[in-house]
């Protein structure tokens, strides 16, 4: 299958790309600079020059593949302060494709998420999130639309990634802990530290992807998740000890001074089951689990002070 990517040369994307092709798939994926244009290329795939904006681009590339996945989204102005914006953006781009994609049967597969979809237990396939106009639950309804588009001849799917999606070169949350804990000399955690989050592999959630797209059922919902829950605490005593810092709780309400952006998400309580999406695609996670990922030590190379030079 032809199979273009957006989000290619990102987190997950570069290692969705060299999973498709060693499947026997080709890619295109969607470039926004010269850099990711060269890095896919390099992996093997066709670069399309665009953004998620460019809405025609995607619609005649969506038109022109045997599936789509989608995986780009505005982080960078999500994480400055407008995240309405950035879902609104990829609401935009989910509808063109789906205008697309309608009535072919071709697949359709985007990344969401399982942090906040419910709270008190642990949380399945079979949950919906909330939709209530908040800036999250934007991204959250657009999930929910792509499901829809399974009534129209699409055979869509939502792969609902774990928060922290680690391994060699993340510089996401588990990057975030480190980098804040090295600033403040301590590691922490907020409260007692034992609510949970989940996780997987980056390698792992590639493969789901991969799957997802070759014969995940119109309609389906699946868990990008390995690791049901790692305890807060668990992950602050790994980062002590590896950075040689104390290890100490930070009250919830100075979680925000703290952690920063961070703090809403350090406190969830999050944890959340792959077991219904295994016994649809017979995916199973064989990498490394968070913790020892984390002992392996990539995580704590001292920063490339060049970088500032």
């Amino acid at each position: 299958m032809r199979i273009f990517v957006t989000g290619a040369s990102g987190w997950i994307g570069s290692a969705v790309v060299p999973e498709l092709i060693e499947a026997g798939h080709q890619v295109a994926g969607l470039a926004r600079s010269e850099a990711s244009a060269a890095a896919l290329t390099a992996a093997g795939a066709e670069a399309v020059r665009g953004t998620v904006d460019d809405l025609d681009v995607l619609r005649s590339e969506a038109a022109a593949s045997d599936g789509v996945i989608h995986l780009a989204f505005k982080h960078d102005i999500a994480f400055s302060g407008d995240f309405r914006g950035a879902a609104e953006a990829d609401r935009r781009a989910v509808d063109a494709f789906g205008d697309a994609l309608e009535g072919t049967g071709r697949p359709f597969v985007i990344a969401s998420g399982v942090a906040g979809l419910v709270t008190g237990r642990v949380a399945t396939e079979q949950d919906r999130p909330t939709v209530d106009g908040s800036p999250t639950s934007v991204r959250a309804a657009t999930s929910e639309a792509v499901l829809r588009l399974a009534s129209r001849g699409v055979r869509s799917s939502v792969v609902r990634l774990a928060p922290t999606c680690h391994g060699d070169g993340d510089n996401g949350f588990m990057a975030s802990l480190v980098a804040m804990a090295r600033a403040h000399g301590t590691s922490g955690y907020i409260g007692d530290g034992a609510n949970r989050w989940p996780a997987v592999h980056r390698l792992d959630a590639a493969r789901l992807f991969r799957l997802a797209v070759e014969k995940a059922p119109a309609g389906s919902v699946l868990h990008g998740i390995a690791e049901e829950g790692v305890a807060v605490r668990d992950i602050a005593e790994v980062i002590g000890r590896h950075l040689d810092v104390p290890v100490a709780s930070v009250a919830p309400e100075d979680a925000a001074e703290h952690f920063s952006w961070l703090g809403g998400f350090l406190s969830l309580d999050a944890p959340a089951s792959h077991a219904l999406t295994t016994e649809l695609l017979g995916w199973t996670p064989t990498r490394p689990g968070l913790l020892e990922d984390l002992e392996k030590g990539h995580y704590f190379a001292a920063p490339d002070s060049s970088a500032h030079a």
